[in-house]
């Protein structure tokens, strides 16, 4: 299966967390107006928002499989990376949001007893998101995809933050009023952690970090070539989620441009069986 083949199947983790989000925002809304719950419509406020970000992801997706073209000659893989980094931004933007308004309900001491109506929407919310979450997260792995990895770690950050809510539903049952606002303030604090999270990660990626350990593990491979005398150099960055590896070798000044050649042609084959990277320039030079 090639990339384009994989963010393909990309969408479907995206549709179906756009579909999940719709359903659970509008259920949880109505029921936490009915049972006068604040964790419940925290929740529900994060599943809103989260249906913005999912179609930000799919929108993403879409754009990183357009193939190359004359202002883009590399493709368009980071559209799927700048899709991740708008929905940290919309996630802590609800985030700070709920934080806000829960901390201005507990100061004012405007807790009321929530129906355990709620409490079942919000336990029976987390068993569903875990199924997405598990879905998304194999998804992810399968095709090395880093907008449905955030997507998956969105759909778990909601699972918990659905269980949180149900504890503090629960608890305000036994006269623990307080607990139901401050579910919903640890809610808001979990979305800006999974906000942040992804944000980094992100942000990383498009500023070309990488791993320097992946760097140190390509290095070794290269060695293992017995015409290379010395790996001068590598860089690597991250175009989506394909590496991108830039090195220079130096070999015997002897050797024909044809030997040359199938240097960096076995380095190009194990780096791709080793490492799944596809996508090297190497450089050659003459030791001296």
């Amino acid at each position: 299966m090639n990339h384009s083949d994989n963010l393909k199947q990309g969408e479907k983790g995206a549709w179906l967390s756009i579909f999940a989000y719709l359903v659970l925002s509008v259920v949880k809304l109505i029921v936490a107006y009915i049972g006068s719950s604040e964790a419940l419509r925290a929740d529900g406020l994060n599943n809103s928002t989260d249906v913005i970000a999912s179609i930000a992801i799919l929108i993403g997706l879409k754009i990183s499989r357009k193939p190359p073209d004359k202002n883009h000659h590399y493709g368009h893989y980071r559209a799927e990376t700048i899709a991740s980094l708008l929905a940290s931004f919309i996630m802590i933007t609800v985030g700070i949001q709920v934080i806000i308004g829960t901390f201005k309900q507990i100061m004012n001491n405007e807790a009321t007893q929530p129906e355990m109506l709620t409490a079942w929407t919000a336990l029976g919310a987390a068993l569903v998101m875990l199924i997405v979450y598990r879905y998304n997260l194999k998804l992810s792995r399968k095709i090395n995809s880093s907008a449905i990895y955030a997507a998956a770690q969105d759909n778990r950050t909601d699972a918990l933050v659905s269980i949180g809510a149900f504890i503090g539903i629960v608890g305000a049952q036994f006269g623990l009023l307080w607990l139901d606002p401050l579910a919903g303030l640890v809610v808001g604090f979990l979305i800006c952690k999974t906000a942040w999270n992804i944000f980094r990660e992100s942000s990383h990626t498009l500023t070309d970090g990488f791993d320097i350990e992946k760097i140190e593990e390509v290095r070794e491979t290269v060695k293992k070539e017995p015409q290379v005398i010395k790996v001068k150099d590598i860089k690597g960055r991250i175009h989506g989620n394909q590496p991108f590896i830039d090195i220079i070798i130096l070999v015997d000044p002897k050797l024909t441009v044809q030997e040359s050649h199938d240097i960096t042609v076995n380095i190009e084959r194990m780096l791709a069986d080793e490492h799944d990277i596809t996508y090297t320039h190497i450089h050659i030079e003459p030791a001296k």
